[in-house]
């Protein structure tokens, strides 16, 4: 006695032609037939003189159930076959009666058929068969037997004629509804069950039971709801054009209606190639959800959105606001028909668009003129084009409480010490309530600028650091946030940084902004390195922007690099134009003290480039004569008719008082202790290199060779960032010409005592030099400096003499 249970195709009447085959009883097999003559056969029937096999058992009705009840109740030994699932209570109580017989053949009465196993399924294909057959195989048929036998024979286990007739009788046997949530199942789209039950027009308490009934016939895996997957094959490959695209379409009309991951089941539609109208807004969706964190991807599904017939203006919107999040061009003119809060969003991610190009007074008239949020927004373009009136009456426009407080920051960059704590807490609130919008920059790359400004290159690593960290801005300003980082590392002196940006972004396509600072980041290099090719090379990608004149206030110390760069190659036809735009900038805002040192800081350097004395000693009198306002009004608390308002912070104090230093230097009025001290002041302020070149060109003006010496010693402390050569790979391990000289006698085993002799140097300074020199070197002990000394040194074995030093001044 027993009962053999498995769903269609595991197995079952094989089975039970094996257990009839094992008997001497005499079989009786019940066929099917119904009414009296059933009964009158099995009424006959006594226990030990028979075996009954039921074949199927949960097809027959529930008379001929019950009669088989009788009958086995009397001890008659039978054996039937069913699926897995107890559908009625007269197959149920068969099933009881059949199983708890004590002469069962199997323990407890039940044999439940199992799929095959991988020794089960090896023996299927052809003799020693690879390990990774085996395994495609199991994959493909779930080890369903009649699955799995079929396959066997199919060298690219592609279902074969007989398993795909198999599937579809399987089809043919159940409700209408059943077949159709078989059919979406083996789209295998990975919808959630509300999703399903909605595709397949199914109620959500019928789902279960559908599922249930597509186990029992066989057609989805033992241990899950999803479907064998070359049984999903079959089922595909029966479907029309016209069944799968209604098909899809329903899975997207549920998804839609289901809502939950809508990016899961885009993909799962675009690996089906739904390409149907709704399938459409379900990419149109996911691209929404992911047009702020994800826009590369979003873009993607816009355009998948578009093929599957999704109209251009639902899109105009999304496409827009990704396409300024990725640095792309943005059309300023939105399509007709657009409904005005979608033509608002075009408008604003025009404008955010404009402003990474550079073209500042475009961005601020674009997004001035835009619905609010946009006034607002225009609010660090207005600034930046020197058109503060206007900024502030933008300021009282509509916008979310965090766009408000970036553009009061921004009101105050006038002073860059008073911008940079307000600009950090605007920072601080972009990144807790990230805004649902393209901003045109970004509070932590503003606040990096007004840091630099303010000789504070620690707080502008930490604000870009912070952007990176969260993603603010989106991939546009990742590139903007690592260029600044690189440019404030550069004007500290710390070349590293600027070094990698330049091989890392040497082929990356940039908006305008961004390639005006990476040319600057380039000129810097160049500068620094005395290397006159890549001069010429930043110029030539700088030089387009210039004549476009797309510059503003908050780009003005890279531009100084570009402006020396013109000077030194004899492009002097864009300074005057440029500059001029600068100072027409600095009037709008009032003529703040920081911003005119800044700009005529910039007139210096040009002067100083061109060694053009009356310009470099004009430039010097601005400058100190700003200095010279900054002290009255210190002196006087700023109450004296016609002082300055604004103060100006410690670098730009720091540049005035060098500016003097340097136009008496070139004009051969050197003043030893004044030039050290403004270097000094210099290199405090975070402007080593111009400090480096203030001290080198004294020194090579000076008639006193004690002085001179004394001078150049110092102009070689003070450049103790790393040399860079042509090809942009740092010369020396990073050391500076004197711990250069300092090292090679080492090498050539010189006490410090010995080694100071020399160079003219005490011991106590030497000593000084070593530890820099480990520290540079990474040497924790004498014979790993022994070995990385022999390493740099070697390599390049040249030392710059003077005029190597001061080739780039």
């Amino acid at each position: 006695m027993t009962v053999v249970v498995g769903v269609d195709g595991a197995g079952r009447s094989h089975r039970l032609r094996q257990l009839a085959a094992a008997t001497d009883l005499s079989v009786v097999t019940v066929d099917g037939r119904t009414g009296d003559s059933l009964g009158d056969q099995l009424a006959t029937l006594a226990p030990g003189s028979c075996l009954v096999l039921v074949d199927d058992a949960h097809r027959l009705p529930d008379d001929t159930l019950q009669l088989l009840t009788e009958v086995a109740r009397r001890g008659v030994a039978m054996v039937i076959t069913r699926r897995p699932t107890l559908d009625r209570p007269t197959l149920a109580a068969l099933d009881r009666e059949v199983a708890n017989q004590p002469a069962g053949i199997v323990p407890g009465g039940i044999e439940q058929l199992h799929p095959f196993t991988d020794a089960e399924l090896t023996a299927l294909l052809s003799p020693d068969p690879p390990p990774e057959r085996v395994v495609e195989l199991r994959q493909a048929s779930a080890g369903h037997p009649v699955v799995a036998v079929a396959l066997a024979s199919s060298p690219e286990l592609i279902p074969p004629p007989e398993l795909v007739a198999w599937v579809q009788r399987q089809l043919a046997l159940l409700p209408a509804t059943t077949a159709d949530l078989a059919r979406v199942l083996a789209l295998r789209l990975g919808l959630p069950d509300a999703a399903l039950a909605a595709a397949a027009r199914l109620a959500p308490d019928q789902l279960a039971a559908a599922t249930r009934e597509l186990r029992d016939h066989g057609l989805l895996v033992p241990d899950g709801d999803g479907m064998i997957p070359a049984v999903a094959q079959a089922i595909v490959a029966t479907l029309t054009p016209t069944e799968r695209r209604r098909l899809l379409d329903d899975a997207a009309g549920a998804l839609l209606a289901a809502g939950g991951d809508l990016v899961a089941a885009a993909t799962a539609l675009a690996a089906a190639h739904a390409r149907t109208d709704r399938a459409g807004q379900v990419y149109r969706a996911a691209a929404d959800r992911l047009r702020f964190t994800d826009p590369a991807t979003a873009l993607s599904w816009y355009e998948d959105a578009s093929a599957a017939g999704v109209a251009p203006t639902e899109l105009a919107a999304g496409v827009a606001e990704v396409s300024a999040l990725l640095g792309r061009p943005v059309e300023l003119d939105p399509p007709a028909g657009l409904a005005p809060a979608e033509r608002t969003r075009v408008v604003l991610a025009g404008g955010a668009a404009a402003a990474q190009q550079a073209r500042t007074n475009r961005a601020a008239d674009t997004l001035l003129a835009a619905e609010p949020p946009g006034p607002v927004l225009a609010v660090p373009a207005l600034v930046a084009a020197g058109r503060l009136g206007e900024a502030r009456s933008a300021i009282d426009t509509a916008a979310p409480t965090v766009l408000r407080r970036f553009a009061e920051a921004v009101l105050h960059v006038s002073d860059p010490e008073a911008a940079l704590p307000l600009l950090i807490e605007a920072a601080e609130a972009v990144e807790a309530t990230p805004p649902e919008m393209v901003l045109p920059d970004t509070p932590h790359a503003l606040g990096a600028v007004m840091a630099v400004a303010a000789a504070d290159v620690a707080t502008a690593e930490q604000l870009l650091r912070a952007a990176e960290q969260a993603g603010t801005g989106g991939p546009v300003a990742v590139h903007r946030h690592r260029l600044l980082r690189a440019w404030a590392r550069l004007r500290a002196g710390r070349y590293d940084t600027a070094l990698a940006e330049l091989r890392r972004l040497a082929d990356t396509p940039l908006p305008g902004r961004e390639r005006l600072l990476l040319a600057a980041l380039s000129a810097g290099i160049a500068r620094r390195s005395g290397d006159i090719a890549r001069l010429r090379e930043a110029w030539a990608h700088a030089e387009p922007a210039l004549v476009r004149r797309t510059v503003d206030l908050f780009l003005a110390e890279p531009l100084e690099e570009l402006l020396v760069a013109a000077a030194r190659l004899q492009q002097g036809h864009h300074l005057e134009p440029t500059l001029t735009i600068l100072d027409s900038q600095v009037a709008g805002l009032g003529d703040p003290p920081a911003w005119r040192v800044i700009i005529g800081w910039i007139r210096l350097q040009v002067a100083v480039a061109t060694e053009d004395v009356p310009a470099t000693t004009q430039a010097a009198e601005v400058l100190t004569g700003c200095l010279s306002s900054a002290q009255e009004e210190d002196r006087t608390g700023g109450t004296s008719a016609g002082l300055l308002t604004t103060p100006i912070g410690r670098r730009q104090r720091a540049q005035c008082q060098a500016a003097g230093a340097w136009a008496r230097a070139l004009a051969g009025e050197v003043v030893e202790a004044e030039v050290l001290a403004a270097a000094a002041a210099l290199a405090e302020a975070q402007l080593p290199w111009e400090g480096s070149r203030l001290v080198g060109h004294a020194a090579i003006r000076t008639g006193d060779p004690g002085t001179a010496r004394r001078l150049l010693e110092r102009a070689r402390e003070l450049a103790t960032t790393e040399l860079v050569s042509p090809g942009g790979e740092s010369l020396h391990g990073g050391l500076s010409d004197r711990e250069r000289e300092v090292g090679r006698l080492v090498l050539d085993g010189r006490t410090y005592r010995e080694i100071g002799a020399q160079l003219f140097l005490s011991p106590k300074t030497v000593e000084h030099h070593i530890a820099r020199i480990r520290t540079k070197l990474g040497a924790s002990s004498r014979a790993e400096l022994i070995a990385a000394l022999r390493r740099v040194l070697d390599a390049h074995p040249e030392t710059p003499n003077r005029s190597d030093l001061l080739s780039g001044i």
